[in-house]
């Protein structure tokens, strides 16, 4: 069993509270040292009371399980011998009303565009199952309700261009 910490800090900044006319910007901090801005979204809590420049939680939730995905990806395809060279991916969390009528992400959609190289060349079928691998052990897809998605690309680094 391994544990994870994060801290979250936030202090009144004005007299204004209760009328809840206060600033959602706050900060994180982990254990390796690196602290960022954190807010509110702009999208749930307007602005002035949100801060456009800090990761909202929607935001980290939707990167948070598209780097758990690269995560296993990278790691799948370093077992099997495939060389990537680039990962990235423009995630999109969905959020709306629940059956409950709740405010929930429903619905996250990786889109992985991976490049490889190297004399061992992926194919179709093979990027497929890199992906599935990569869902079926990432820790937070298997936390979590939110549909997770994967509509990537991948594209081949052909030898002449990478020196090899």
């Amino acid at each position: 069993m391994s544990h994870h910490t994060a801290t979250v800090r936030w202090e009144r900044e004005q007299a204004r509270f209760v009328d809840r006319r206060y600033s959602r910007a706050h900060r994180w901090s982990f254990d390796g040292g690196l602290e960022l801005p954190a807010s509110s979204s702009p999208h749930v809590v307007p602005l002035p009371y949100s801060d456009p420049a800090g990761v909202d939680p929607e935001e980290a939730y939707v990167a948070a399980l598209s780097s758990c995905h690269m995560l296993g990806f990278l790691f799948a395809a370093a077992r099997r011998g495939f060389c990537v060279e680039r990962y990235q991916d423009e995630a999109v969390g969905v959020m709306e009303p629940n059956e409950a009528g709740k405010a929930v992400i429903s619905r996250v959609t990786l889109r992985p565009q991976v490049l490889f190289s190297g004399t061992l060349r992926p194919d179709e079928a093979a990027v497929a199952e890199l992906h599935r691998e990569a869902h079926d052990e990432c820790f937070l897809a298997n936390s979590v309700r939110t549909v997770v998605e994967t509509r990537g690309s991948w594209s081949y680094l052909e030898p002449a261009l990478t020196g090899a």
